[in-house]
């Protein structure tokens, strides 16, 4: 049973609703600490009221395979976000916040879809900015009888404060971990001391789930899975990632490494970011994983660097030309 089920029925999720919206008053939600009363409209950094905004809902088959399984992944991808990345391929939903406001009750019943259609979880993209909605639409959808495993699909810029009031309501956290340099992470997504935060969410986030638990079909039903997308001319710091992970964390923690940079949005008028991942980057880091002994993960081919190129704008319902495809 999903964690989250033993605290509805306990009362205790309804506690941890009412305790993340204590925090829109002052915004802490995540490290950039806006401090606006988003209770009364105001906007931070993230451009989100007390709204609820989502673009897509759908089975997802572009995640790994533990989390895609043979029916995909049930994935509510959220507008904005609290990173302002210059590469993002999702720009139409995370800069410019493409996306229908939509009520809890109603994002409760897509979840609900979602399970009935036979989807293995419901995947929540980008969600650390809308944390209060998010923990009260969980409540809602617990009442429908919701039971699939939540995912916690984040850029990895999120507060330890936060993350506690998830202890118990997410099953599976599947955080980036895009920088281990503080002046790349400012200059290209826009936020301060971004490998201080991820590292002590990451180590959170295993606190919390622990190793990645699969059933026989090998799908997701538990645990961490760590992404890091591999960046041209060393901008993602690969690594020094790694090795954190090594030293960290157990060595058969899943790293899945994507190769899929594409130069999208602002990252053409960029000179680091302007060309595609080389052949001899990219064999680098699948060296230096095998190099410090790390045994479990996911490796996406250099081609998929051309796939899986969304258009939430023109076609929210299916927004991904074609799917990525992982090892």
């Amino acid at each position: 049973m999903p964690s989250y089920r033993h605290l509805y029925e306990s009362g205790e999720l309804k506690q941890r609703v009412e305790k993340a919206k204590e925090l829109w008053k002052s915004c802490n939600l995540c490290p950039r600490n806006c401090g606006v009363d988003r209770s009364k409209g105001e906007l931070g950094i993230c451009r989100t009221g007390a709204s609820l905004k989502i673009s897509s809902v759908l089975p997802h088959f572009g995640e790994e395979p533990p989390l895609t399984g043979e029916k995909g992944a049930g994935a509510v991808f959220f507008s904005s976000c609290n990173l302002r990345c210059l590469h993002c391929q999702n720009y139409e939903i995370s800069w410019e916040t493409w996306g229908k406001d939509v009520q809890p009750e109603k994002l409760a019943g897509e979840m609900i879809r979602l399970q009935e259609a036979g989807c293995h979880n419901i995947d929540l993209v980008s969600p650390t900015h809308m944390v209060p909605q998010l923990l009260q639409t969980i409540e809602l959808a617990a009442d429908m009888g919701l039971r699939l495993p939540l995912v916690y699909n984040s850029g990895g810029y999120d507060s330890l404060h936060v993350l506690k009031l998830l202890d118990g309501v997410i099953d599976i956290y599947l955080p980036d971990m895009k920088y281990a340099d503080e002046a790349v992470a400012l200059r290209l997504s826009g936020v301060k001391q971004y490998p201080y935060y991820n590292r002590l969410a990451v180590k959170e986030m295993f606190r919390q789930v622990g190793p990645l638990q699969t059933d026989k079909k090998g799908v997701a039903k538990k645990g961490l899975l760590i992404r890091h997308l591999i960046l041209p001319n060393g901008l993602s710091g690969s690594f020094s990632t790694l090795a954190f992970i090594r030293d960290e964390l157990p060595r058969e923690t899943p790293v899945s490494l994507m190769s899929q940079y594409h130069p999208s949005y602002k990252a053409k008028d960029d000179p680091q970011l302007q060309q595609a991942l080389s052949r001899k980057e990219y064999d680098s880091v699948m060296d230096k994983f095998e190099e410090l002994g790390l045994t479990e993960g996911y490796q996406q081919e250099l081609s998929a660097s051309h796939t899986g190129l969304p258009a939430f704008r023109d076609r929210a319902d299916s927004p991904f030309v074609w799917e990525d495809c992982n090892e």
